[in-house]
């Protein structure tokens, strides 16, 4: 049986990702997936959907409100797969007792530096021209894996190059563990 794979959306959901279905096209037949569009589990409904207007409703209460949601719909242990807003959502959500066996973020916003790492296996992949990248020093301290890549910003998750790449991370792990003895 294939392992669960939960994905979460950037704080725009559905409603800008249809970069979304190549990272499903990829990993689908390698991984039970259920997604979560984050901004729906964030209870945000705006009229007028700006970035700066998403991530104020996030700030104000959304992210509590997502948080809650995914701890109230997932009970297994898996690993997660996650996208700006749904990095802090699901990092924020295992330290709080969500089970997670691994959690691959790429530019989750506003982590909490200060606050201890969620126990699981964490990769951190940034675009060097993101807003706040965490430092060499911070992800060795925590343990955290970080990856940063040079000349891509805070979406680099649509770039079908980043799909790939990330991808392929998913895939090898997933065959690695299936030939463990």
């Amino acid at each position: 049986m294939a392992e669960k794979l939960i994905i979460l959306s950037d704080m725009w959901g559905s409603k800008k990702g249809l970069w979304i279905t190549s990272y499903l096209g990829y990993l689908q037949q390698y991984f039970d997936i259920q997604y979560h569009d984050t901004q729906q589990l964030a209870g945000v409904d705006l009229i007028v959907s700006t970035s700066e207007n998403l991530y104020e409703a996030f700030n104000n209460g959304g992210m509590e409100t997502a948080i809650a949601q995914l701890l109230h719909k997932e009970k297994e242990p898996c690993h997660y797969l996650t996208f700006c807003a749904g990095g802090t959502v699901a990092w924020n959500a295992a330290l709080q007792g969500l089970p997670m066996k691994s959690l691959y973020a790429i530019s989750p916003i506003d982590l909490p530096l200060d606050a201890p790492k969620p126990d699981c296996p964490v990769r951190l992949l940034f675009g060097e021209k993101d807003k706040v990248v965490p430092s060499g020093e911070w992800a060795i301290s925590k343990g955290v894996s970080l990856e940063v890549l040079p000349q891509y910003g805070h979406e680099l998750y649509s770039d079908e190059m980043i799909v790939q790449k990330v991808c392929l991370r998913l895939l090898e792990s997933a065959i690695h563990k299936k030939f463990q003895l």
